[in-house]
């Protein structure tokens, strides 16, 4: 079973990485029938306020350790064959892709399940800490957005 766990602070495109992702397993090509892809992007706004710049904060080894306990969990739960997760730090700006989850299995039932869990998880329970700057001030954001 292949993973991937990625943190980044430079910006990143979710498609190129999904790509050049699957080009590394090549023995996975002919095995897998679904890729469940979801992309999340930075809005412009939160809790009815525009946001101009967030920060994402995180210890590294932590943060990283959880994601990779979220894939394993995944990977016991459901028949899937890879999984790819991407998340950005430090500074992003509206319309920056924030966090990318791929996961590669021969249906399309356990890629979904499986994707969403991570995400869900990932939204939940993972260690990051983020702090909006608005047009007047800044402010630490005490809870994620519902799903």
């Amino acid at each position: 079973m292949r993973m991937k766990i990625d943190l980044r602070t430079a910006p990143f495109d979710p498609w190129q990485e999904v790509g050049r992702h699957q080009q590394t397993a090549p023995d996975l090509a002919s095995k897998y029938g679904a890729t469940a892809v979801f992309v999340g992007t930075m809005r412009d706004f939160n809790e009815g306020e525009p946001v101009t710049v967030m920060t994402l904060e995180h210890y590294p080894a932590m943060t990283e350790k959880h994601l990779r306990q979220i894939a394993e969990q995944a990977q016991s739960r459901w028949d899937i064959f890879d999984v790819l997760i991407i998340h950005r730090v430090g500074e992003i700006r509206p319309n920056d892709p924030i966090v990318l989850v791929a996961v590669w299995s021969a249906h399309r039932a356990a890629a979904y399940d499986a994707n969403r869990f991570i995400m869900e998880d990932l939204k939940s329970k993972a260690p990051f800490w983020k702090k909006e700057v608005l047009r007047e001030g800044s402010r630490w954001v005490e809870r994620n957005t519902p799903g």
